[in-house]
């Protein structure tokens, strides 16, 4: 069975409350044999670094979403600095921009994605970027001020240009349960254009969850879905597949 690694998931989401350790189990028996947990906030990124400490295969990132910016209290880079200290914490975020929902007012979704840029470059981590309907605004803050370490697009569903500009920055692509859906055309005719060693796979887990199971709760076990999927579009051996992803992770995470 290949090894995976699940490149982006929360579990410390409400919705896993209650049997995180049949998840868990699950996704051992799936052949995910490791996992990323991103934090969203201050709260949930202590408690994603708890859970790494718990979990063997359990690593975690620290951060603050776009979603969440208008919320951070005046300590919170403080907060994320002495968390990242943590030796289980291996990225900055996820942090970003989201003009789509708005949940935070754009000048401090900005401010805050500056902010934790700069901590990344400070503490010489990656970061993990959420990017929705502001690829041209997040890429430009990449420009101006991209951490020496780089970091990964996480969910990827920019176009072909958007794309382009992503790998010029240094930055890796994370692909997600999306791939598997019928209309996403575009995303499948793009595995091509990403190198191979720049692609991270992930679930985005308890979101977004492949074929057959969208619409329900996503969880790590199903990563395998995504792995397939992406196997059969690139034409490759899922073993041959889960030793690249293992193989790009490591070097930009524990590199």
């Amino acid at each position: 069975m290949p090894h995976l690694i699940d490149t982006h998931v929360h579990l410390t989401s409400s919705r896993f409350q209650g049997d995180l350790d049949r998840v868990l189990a699950r996704a051992h028996a799936a052949g995910v044999g490791t996992m990323i947990n991103v934090g969203v906030d201050e709260r949930d990124s202590a408690e994603a670094v708890a859970q790494s400490e718990r979990f063997p295969k359990v690593w975690a990132a620290v951060g603050v979403h776009p979603h969440c910016a208008a919320e951070v209290s005046p300590r919170y880079l403080e907060n994320l600095t002495a968390l990242a200290k943590n030796r289980r914490v291996i990225a900055i975020g996820e942090t970003g921009l989201d003009f789509y929902r708005d949940l935070s007012p754009r000048p401090i979704q900005e401010r805050v994605f500056r902010e934790q840029l700069a901590l990344a470059a400070e503490l010489n981590k990656p970061v993990i970027i959420h990017s929705r309907e502001a690829h041209d605004q997040t890429l430009q803050v990449l420009r101006e001020m991209s951490p020496p370490r780089s970091g990964v697009a996480h969910c990827f569903s920019g176009s072909g240009k958007v794309l382009d500009a992503f790998l010029e920055l240094g930055f890796y692509i994370s692909i997600a349960g999306p791939v598997t859906y019928p209309r996403s055309h575009q995303l499948r005719s793009l595995l091509g254009e990403i190198p191979a060693d720049r692609l991270l796979l992930e679930t985005d887990a308890p979101y977004l969850a492949p074929l057959p199971h969208r619409g329900k709760r996503n969880e790590p076990a199903f990563v395998k879905l995504t792995y397939e999927r992406v196997a059969l579009t690139l034409e490759v051996e899922l073993e041959q597949l889960a030793r690249q992803v293992r193989a790009n992770a490591a070097r930009l995470f524990w590199g």
